[in-house]
């Protein structure tokens, strides 16, 4: 069976090609790597991260070849220009089957992001993975085999003056806060419903740090599963409840 093409790009730190999982084969597999210049290589698929859609191919070459430079995604700013490089046959400026796993690149050639996929029902719109998350994962593949992700088991929502003022018209216990992380939701049997946690909480401290938004929690936990972390929350009438959660390792089909 024919492999889909795919775009690459070969990363100079480890000699290998970041790519889309879904055009890779399973880990430890041997694919064959064609270069714009026409060069074919073996490779052999070393990781593969499902969750992210990011796989590592080692490229087997005799000779040196050549490499892209990164960049820093965290220095990207709306209306900054950047280009999605692929072998798309299509003529529009979005994201096709030929361009996913392509670099997206900024003005000075550098790598800030892996296109990934564009929205069907809205033309124009194209995603792709921030490098500086790609370079995570290349550090959890060093560091273990695989990209270790904390799961609490919990739903979660970024409070604003227009959801907080919504929630309180429809109840006038909702606790008094300007900011926080709403739960509206706990999984039956995860971590935080054997923490405490109830749907109707507002997350106002983790592990010691005042959070505002969900992207704090995540930062806060990082990669750190089966240790302690303290949650302060805020319950109907302001009641404050302190509870210590224990992350467990998501699964892929978490």
């Amino acid at each position: 069976m024919p492999i889909p093409s795919g775009s690459e790009q070969i990363w100079a730190f480890f000699n290998v090609k970041l790519d889309e999982v879904r055009l890779s084969s399973p880990s430890g597999s041997e694919v064959d790597v064609t270069l714009q210049d026409g060069r074919t290589f073996e490779g052999t698929v070393v990781n593969a991260d499902l969750h992210s859609d990011i796989a590592i191919v080692k490229i087997h070459s005799k000779t040196p070849l050549p490499t892209a430079t990164l960049g820093s995604s965290s220095k990207l700013r709306p209306g900054d220009w950047v280009v999605a490089l692929g072998m798309s046959t299509f003529p529009q400026n979005t994201i096709q089957l030929g361009n996913s796993g392509g670099p997206l690149v900024n003005i000075d050639g550098e790598i800030v992001g892996v296109n990934i996929m564009k929205v069907l029902a809205a033309d124009g719109l194209s995603f792709a993975v921030p490098i500086d998350s790609v370079s995570k994962i290349i550090l959890h593949f060093k560091k273990s085999g695989r990209v270790v992700r904390p799961w609490l088991g919990l739903k979660m929502i970024d409070l604003n003056e227009m959801i907080i003022a919504q929630l309180k018209e429809r109840d006038a216990t909702f606790p008094n806060v300007n900011k926080g992380v709403l739960v509206p939701m706990v999984t039956p049997g995860s971590p935080t419903d054997r923490a405490g946690f109830r749907p109707g909480d507002v997350v106002i401290e983790f592990d010691g740090k005042p959070v505002e938004s969900i992207k704090e929690i995540i930062e806060i936990m990082g990669d750190r599963v089966g240790v302690p972390m303290k949650a302060v929350v805020k319950r109907a009438n302001d009641n404050l409840v302190t509870l210590t959660v224990i992350p467990e390792e998501s699964k892929p089909d978490i």
